[in-house]
C-alpha cells in the first residue's frame, strides 16, 4: 500500500522518521526496525584545478567535500570558493569550502550521485594578509571585500598587532602598485 519511499540522501534518524510517517497513514500500532545493508558504490569525477584529477569510486553517501578530499583537493591555482557539482551537463550548485576550512560548517555540501562530475575552476581574485594576524595566507575573494573581512578571514590580530598603522598594498590591471 505505501510503495517505494525514497530515503537516498538521508541521515539514519530521518529515514526512519519519514519511513513511519508514510506507514502510519495506511497502519495502525505498528513498529519500525530498519537496518543498512552493504553501501553501493557511485562513480564520481573530479576535474580542473586538482590535485590528482580522474574518476573515483566513492561511497553512495558522500558529498562534494569527500570527493576532494579523495582527488587531493584544489591546487594552488584551483578555486575554493567557486566549485561546481555538474550533473547531466547542468550546475547543480556551487560550493564554497571556505565555510566548511574557517569555520567548521559543512552546511553548503552537496551530496553526489553516480556519473556527477566535480569541477574546480582556477582561482579568482585574491588578497594576501601578512603580519601579525592569526592565519597569514593568500585568501580568495568573493564579491566585495573590506579590510575588516579581510582581517576576519585571517583569523584576526594578533594581541602584538599595531592597529594605529596597517598598510594595503594594491596592484591595479597589472602595472601599477
Amino acid at each position: 500500500n505505501v510503495g517505494a519511499i525514497s530515503v537516498w540522501g538521508l541521515n539514519f534518524r530521518d529515514a526512519k522518521t519519514l519511513i513511519q510517517k508514510r506507514l502510519a497513514q495506511y497502519y495502525r500500532k505498528f513498529q519500525v526496525d530498519i537496518t543498512f545493508g552493504r553501501l553501493r558504490t557511485i562513480k564520481v569525477y573530479v576535474v580542473g584545478d586538482v590535485t590528482r584529477p580522474g574518476g573515483y569510486s566513492l561511497s553512495s553517501l558522500s558529498t562534494v567535500t569527500n570527493a576532494l578530499y579523495a582527488a587531493g583537493g584544489p591546487q594552488k591555482t584551483g578555486s575554493m570558493r567557486h566549485i561546481k557539482l555538474i550533473r547531466n551537463d547542468k550546475i547543480i550548485g556551487v560550493v564554497d569550502l571556505y565555510d566548511y576550512l574557517l569555520q567548521g560548517s559543512n552546511r553548503n555540501d552537496l551530496a553526489l550521485q553516480s556519473g556527477d562530475t566535480v569541477f574546480i575552476p582556477p582561482i579568482g581574485p585574491v588578497i594576501g594578509v601578512a603580519g601579525y594576524v592569526k592565519r597569514p595566507a593568500i585568501y580568495e575573494l568573493k564579491g566585495t571585500v573590506t579590510l575588516d573581512d579581510g582581517l576576519r578571514m585571517a583569523g584576526g590580530v594578533s594581541p602584538m598587532a599595531y592597529l594605529q598603522r596597517v598598510q594595503i598594498e594594491r596592484i591595479e590591471e597589472h602595472k601599477r602598485k
